[in-house]
């Protein structure tokens, strides 16, 4: 594992764990498909698995997984980052304070 630390580009996982890509892909989701990586990663509990061998083999299994994901669907169908979540909330309509007329004229008499 020690290994992976050390890369610092999309390209260099992929090199790093054998798996073939192409280069128009990723420079369009690049930071998508590691974040999903990451939370693949992350949904299966690979942190805990003690083996070098085994985490090598779920960081390859999820990255190739995550590639996939951006090789059938884009960054905006897939919405891995809150921005793109966040566009297709419901917005819910903004509360109007209400002033009862009473208030603004004093009591009566």
């Amino acid at each position: 594992m020690s290994e992976l630390a050390t890369l610092s580009s999309a390209e260099d996982f992929f090199i790093a764990l054998d798996l073939p890509y192409d280069p128009a892909v990723l420079n369009v989701a690049r930071l998508h498909i590691m974040r999903r990586m990451g939370q693949y990663l992350r949904d299966a509990g690979a942190a805990e698995q003690a083996d070098d061998d085994e985490m090598r083999r779920a960081c390859r299994a999820h990255l190739d997984a995550a590639y996939q994901d951006f090789l059938r669907s884009s960054p905006i169908q897939e919405r891995v980052f809150k921005v793109h979540q966040d566009a297709i909330k419901p917005v819910a309509p903004p509360v109007k304070p209400f002033v009862p007329l009473s208030s603004l004229t004093g009591p009566a008499g």
